[in-house]
């Protein structure tokens, strides 16, 4: 090969070496501390092909139940391969300018990457340029492993406090939970409007998975232990009672109840449009054909006469409440059936 050609090849190959230490060092100072809601296009890539493994996988399953086992473990796996994917192209951009610096054929620099990355000291150098180079390479590969180490407890400190919630909806709207069990049950007093404290609780909550799981993606597909219980079906659950609550009980709105049902609508519209607009995720059919379809008529009217059986006073005018319903629930609808695809998680009802 020519000399200039050669030269112009080691400086391209460097200045790309240069570029990909770079961004992958941007993406997991993006990741796990800036406190903000990015979209870090190289962890998409990565969890993107991890998800079509287990998405293949599952669609061998010829259950729910054993899809929701294999989809257990997606983000699990997920996770611990990001650092994996970090390392690699770490590894990549300093075999590049090793290269480029003249230290050897492209397999001495790539043991040499190997070397340094991976701390074991089995390839030296005697260039001065190139051990600085090592020493850095070396810094940032026990960079990148502190830094999921170090957020792994603060992930699951938010799955833990996601999963509280979702547990004790359970408890108060029955196995499967519906809305009008859950609105009934807000109703254990006789009365609807002194439950403030509760829908204050779900407001916070609210709030924290609109914060965790956009500046935290990955917790989105963290899996309840139970395989009945789903963050997206709580969401869903919580709002619908909402819904029911301003549409059909003859009273006055709780105001708690109301900021409660903003925050849930733009909780769950926020890491909807996060994955949809942002990452560009298409959700997989794994779920039950209509698992996912929003509550007729016929399931309206069942919970109407289910909250009239526990003593509530509701409005007369029904079909003037189904209309308010479905329009209270054209706020989130897109945003759950979403999330519920991509989560493969069957919606909640609204009556037994």
């Amino acid at each position: 090969m020519h000399p200039y050609l050669l030269l112009a090849l080691r400086i391209i190959t460097g200045l790309g070496g240069t570029v990909l230490v770079i961004t992958t060092l941007s993406a997991a100072i993006r990741s796990f501390v800036l406190p903000r809601n990015e979209v870090v296009r190289l962890n998409v890539w990565v969890f993107i092909g991890i998800r079509s493994f287990f998405d293949a996988a599952a669609k061998l399953a010829n259950s729910y139940e054993r899809r929701d086992r294999i989809m257990a473990h997606y983000a699990p796996v997920a996770l611990v391969a990001l650092p994996v994917a970090w390392e690699a192209l770490v590894g990549l951009g300093y075999t590049s300018l090793y290269w480029a610096l003249n230290e050897g054929s492209l397999w001495k620099c790539y043991n040499l990457s190997s070397s340094y990355l991976l701390t074991l000291g089995t390839t030296k150098t005697t260039h001065g340029i190139v051990a600085a180079l090592g020493y850095s390479e070396a810094t940032l590969g026990l960079l990148l492993l502190t830094l999921l180490l170090s957020y792994l407890p603060t992930i699951y400190q938010a799955f833990s406090r996601r999963e509280v919630t979702v547990a004790l909806l359970e408890l108060r709207a029955g196995t499967p939970p519906t809305a009008a069990t859950l609105l009934s049950w807000l109703n254990h007093d006789g009365s609807v409007q002194n439950d403030d404290q509760h829908w204050a609780e779900w407001e916070r909550w609210f709030v924290e998975i609109e914060e965790s799981h956009t500046s935290l993606p990955i917790l989105s597909f963290f899996r309840s232990p139970q395989p009945g219980r789903s963050w997206v079906a709580s969401c869903g659950l919580i709002l619908d009672t909402a819904a029911l609550l301003f549409t059909v009980v003859d009273g006055p709105r709780p105001r708690q109840a109301q900021l409660t049902f903003k925050a849930g609508c733009l909780a769950l519209n926020r890491v909807y449009r996060f994955f949809e607009g942002g990452a560009h995720t298409t959700p997989t059919d794994l779920l039950p054909a209509g698992s996912t379809e929003a509550p007729g008529r016929n399931d309206f009217d069942l919970a109407c006469k289910e909250l009239t059986a526990c003593g509530l006073a509701l409005y007369e005018d029904r079909t003037a409440a189904w209309t308010q319903y479905q329009e209270l629930r054209s706020r989130y609808t897109t945003a759950l059936q979403f999330m519920a695809r991509l989560t493969m998680t069957p919606s909640t009802k609204t009556a037994d």
